[in-house]
């Protein structure tokens, strides 16, 4: 299952007490500034969960490959995430133990 924009922003207002237009505003708010950065050729950093950066891809011949034909692919930017090491360890650890859950080899903690 997927999480939408729709989902991050009821969470966020949950947990902030704002109402749901206002995260909206400030969720798109952030996306604009990232989208905005990049294009400007700026990196975005945000320590313990990665950075925003921006590749460039050469030019190269593709091929179809169902009628084989050959034809030119011009050089793009692209955008790039790197996650930090903190939010790759938070994930290994939490995934992982939710994988132990579901075969059953570690018992659930009691609910409080």
């Amino acid at each position: 299952m997927s999480v939408t924009k729709a989902d991050i922003v009821e969470e966020i207002a949950m947990q902030t007490g704002l109402t749901k237009i206002e995260t909206q505003a400030v969720v798109e708010g952030f996306l604009a500034s990232v989208r905005n950065a990049l294009a400007d050729g700026k990196v975005i950093e945000i320590r313990g969960f990665g950075s925003f950066k921006i590749r460039k891809r050469k030019g190269r011949m593709a091929r179809n490959p169902k009628t084989g034909q050959a034809y030119p692919v011009k050089e793009q930017f692209v955008p790039y995430f790197k996650v930090s090491k903190e939010f790759k360890s938070y994930v290994d650890e939490h995934v992982g133990k939710r994988e132990e859950i579901e075969k059953g080899n570690v018992e659930e903690a009691p609910q409080k």
